[in-house]
């Protein structure tokens, strides 16, 4: 039997996790109750804003050359030829429905691509020119091999409404522009993720879900990264740094996903791998106790390790109100020996994230429903964005996109105003915060439901004329009903205390004076932590008669 107390320990001694972020989850068709694929994006990162972004279709004209722009630093990385006709996005989703997320693990840093096409770039040139998964990944490793690669290690979730994939690519550095890459289709009924480390280990040499660049073994090979048989390559292991903030820090979320979901207690032989790189890797996929939702993406995007050995509302860093919220860095020393904060999936610096539901089942102007929120997933509400949407929300619109300039109409500055609130007082708060936030979200999910009985039967044209309706309404009074939040939340819990409510209002006296506030006070730890640090000073000793 696991001694899970023991394993926290010995791995927090060793060290902290990486700065790297994002986090990908999929629930291949099979594995979802509506038979749709799933993918899901928190785009974590200390300076984005959160914003929607927006291509439309358009025809290019002969020897028309399409700018590339690095994603993470804005710095020009040169020019690609353009294609007869790209296709229309919305976020991470094209008018077909196909999908694309990603989250970042660097690996060996001296593979670092030295090409023009970055990540992001390659992400959102792809969906303009792609309709499948399939087709997104013979497109991405076509422009890295014509144009090279640019940054460093990345998993992309790859998904339309048939199936999902996961592909993994790292540049050669100097040796080659390049990149060497391997993608394997999930299966159906099968829930997978990715979180900032390489997770495809070996794989078949000779299977049609598998596809691998041609040298993904024989350059690791010239790189001394690989000696063995052809059969036993694994990829992350060649390319990938496995230490323990790739561990710890990263492949922790995924494994809080898949035992969340998983048959019960069947995540647990996994811990040794998680806390100290011992035992067998954790696996690329498992098979779901049951099918998931839609819903359960999101509030699985919501998590922080509550639960399990990692939950981060237990331990005295929760503070007096059970936050499981840590602030950076990572990492901390304390007379001489490091330790670490837990990195959960939902993190207090998101620009933006997203559960994608892609049915083929569904009508063309809504095969593919993008939930997009902004900020903190815990907090942030998600509205529906069709793959037939064309009008950014104004609330959503990276136009007025600036993350040193508070903005009353952006969703993402209203968000915050809400979670930043909760973060100092998180378990009084959150169920203020759940109130609201599942009445929206219910409101939308409703309507969805609703407009696709009212779509039915209804050309592309008229169809998406129904939806785009729906869109502007959701971020709009989204955007309205939490910022009235974060103005309640302020009243409410005022200088420490928490207002008295009937009936919907602030409680006042029959001469209209507020009536005494609760006095919230702290968790029972939180006074232990005091009496051990302090106890004899503030012990109350009555005066002797």
């Amino acid at each position: 039997m696991i001694e899970l107390r023991d394993l926290l320990i010995a791995a927090a001694m060793v060290c902290g996790p990486s700065a790297l972020a994002c986090t990908s989850l999929i629930a291949a068709p099979g594995a979802t109750d509506s038979g749709s694929s799933m993918i899901t994006y928190a785009a974590d990162s200390h300076t984005l804003y959160g914003a929607l972004y927006h291509q439309a279709a358009a025809d290019h004209s002969a020897g028309a050359m399409r700018r590339v722009v690095d994603w993470d630093t804005g710095k020009y990385r040169g020019d690609i030829p353009e294609i007869a006709h790209t296709y229309a996005t919305i976020g991470n989703m094209n008018e077909h429905g196909l999908t694309i997320a990603e989250s970042t693990w660097g690996g060996r840093h001296e593979l670092e691509g030295t090409g023009t096409i970055d990540y992001g770039s390659l992400i959102y040139i792809t969906l303009q020119r792609a309709k499948t998964a399939r087709e997104a990944i013979d497109v991405m490793t076509k422009l890295v091999a014509d144009y090279g690669y640019a940054s460093e290690g990345e998993s992309f979730s790859i998904a339309d409404p048939n199936e999902v994939w996961v592909m993994e690519m790292i540049g050669k550095g100097k040796a080659d522009k390049g990149a060497v890459w391997v993608a394997r289709r999930v299966p159906e009924g099968y829930i997978s993720g990715h979180a900032n480390h390489a997770r495809i280990h070996t794989f078949p040499l000779d299977d049609p879900e598998t596809l691998y660049s041609p040298d993904v073994i024989s350059f690791a090979r010239s790189q001394g990264y690989f000696t063995g048989k052809d059969e036993d390559f694994d990829f992350s292991r060649a390319y990938a740094i496995t230490d323990a903030g790739a561990l710890r820090g990263c492949d922790a979320r995924v494994w809080s996903y898949f035992n969340r979901f998983a048959p019960q207690g069947e995540m647990d032989k996994y811990l040794p791998w998680i806390l100290e790189g011992k035992g067998e890797p954790m696996p690329l996929w498992v098979k779901p106790a049951e099918a998931l939702t839609a819903k359960d993406l999101k509030w699985m995007m919501r998590d922080h390790f509550e639960g399990t050995p990692f939950d981060m509302t237990k331990d005295i860093g929760a503070g007096p109100f059970d936050s499981p919220y840590r602030w950076r860095p990572m990492n901390y020393t304390v007379d001489g020996q490091e330790y670490v904060h837990e990195r959960a999936i939902a993190t207090q610096q998101t620009g933006f994230s997203f559960v994608a539901d892609m049915n083929k089942d569904r009508h063309d102007a809504m095969k593919g429903v993008l939930w997009f929120g902004v900020d903190d997933a815990n907090t942030c509400v998600y509205v529906p964005v069709f793959n037939s949407t064309t009008t950014v929300p104004p609330s959503l619109s990276e136009e007025t996109a600036d993350l040193l300039t508070l903005n009353w109409d952006s969703m993402f500055w209203v968000n915050n105003w809400v979670a930043n609130q909760a973060y100092n007082r998180y378990s009084q708060m959150i169920p203020d915060i759940r109130r609201v936030q599942n009445g929206l979200e219910t409101r939308w999910e409703t309507a969805v439901s609703d407009a696709e009985k009212a779509v039915a039967g209804k050309d592309y044209a008229s169809a998406a004329s129904v939806l785009s309706p729906l869109t502007a309404d959701a971020a709009a009074t989204t955007t309205s009903d939490y910022k009235a939040l974060g103005d309640y939340l302020l009243v409410k819990y005022l200088d420490g205390n928490i207002k008295k409510e009937r009936d919907g209002k602030f409680e006042r006296s029959e001469e209209g004076m507020p009536v005494q506030p609760v006095f919230g006070g702290y968790n029972e730890r939180y006074f232990r932590s005091i009496v051990e640090d302090a106890g004899e000073r503030l012990k109350v000793v009555e005066p002797q008669q």
